[in-house]
């Protein structure tokens, strides 16, 4: 398990690294970046994704093989821990995704209503059908927490 953690913090090392040459040595936007670094940022993304997934599945798979106590104070393992952060990411993610999808929409809702004002009532429907991705990610993470 140390491995993996271990490789997440060098491939964000190396994402940091790949962030302070970009600071460094800023390119006008018709110029491509090099090869070699799209290349390396791609890697270590990827090398950060292979090491959480694997930090996950090592932390549930620890989590479920652990017994029952029954009574007492129940300690927080590592596992415990991963699993309570492998509960959340629903909700992390499917909010990142309703925020992505509401700028969007709220942008358009916005233009919309300066035109005609009485198109109100339809962009709050679609402004609240991009929210419930959110809803939806929040719904999992709750039923996803009464398996711990």
């Amino acid at each position: 398990m140390n491995w993996l953690i271990t490789l997440m913090g060098l491939s964000v090392a190396g994402l940091i690294a790949a962030g302070v040459y970009l600071e460094l040595r800023p390119r006008p936007l018709p110029k491509a970046l090099p090869r070699w670094l799209k290349g390396g940022v791609l890697a270590n993304v990827l090398a950060f994704g292979v090491g959480l997934a694997g930090v996950l599945f090592l932390g549930v798979e620890q989590v479920m093989a652990q017994e029952v106590v029954a009574g007492g104070v129940r300690e927080i393992s590592l596992g415990l821990g991963l699993a309570i952060i492998g509960v959340g990411l629903p909700t992390a993610l499917a909010a990142i995704g309703a925020g992505i999808a509401l700028g969007p929409v709220g942008s358009a809702a916005l233009a919309v209503i300066a035109e005609k004002p009485e198109m109100f009532g339809r962009t709050l429907i679609y402004l609240g059908l991009a929210e419930g991705i959110a809803i939806y990610g929040l719904v999992m993470s709750i039923l996803l927490l009464g398996k711990i």
